[in-house]
């Protein structure tokens, strides 16, 4: 299975002030949940499985960044992406948040995810006349 991700440029909107950051936090995290329960029904790999399970939340489902300051990593090499999780798992490679999430995953769990991650196609676009 492959999965395309097109990436067009469109201008950002605000979110309404109105709502609080940690709702629209819980919004984002509560949608990618639905959407990749949805997902999986689709595919048993388990690169992707994984990804959903501890990955999502900050690089998104098909590995476009969801959380600011945060590497996409759909398309990137999957030798360099299992170089770096093998580094923030063995704190070689130093983050708060990366050091933990890498904590726990086998060199089986890094691999799926390196390979699912790496498969993902990115395809950028203009953005259309105004």
């Amino acid at each position: 299975m492959s999965v395309v991700v097109i990436c067009i440029p469109f201008p950002v909107i605000p979110m309404p002030h109105t709502i609080h950051p940690a709702l629209r936090h819980l919004l984002v995290f509560v949608a990618s949940t639905l959407l990749s329960a949805v997902a999986d029904a689709a595919t048993d790999d388990p690169g992707r499985l994984k990804a959903r399970q501890v990955c999502s939340v900050c690089h998104g489902l098909v590995g476009i960044a969801s959380a600011p300051n945060t590497p996409n990593l759909a398309g990137q090499p999957e030798t360099y992406l299992a170089a770096q999780l093998r580094a923030f798992r063995s704190a070689a490679r130093r983050h708060e948040v990366m050091n933990v999430i890498a904590a726990p995953l086998s060199d089986a769990d890094i691999a799926a995810l390196s390979r699912w991650f790496a498969s993902i196609r990115v395809e950028a676009q203009p953005a259309p006349p105004q």
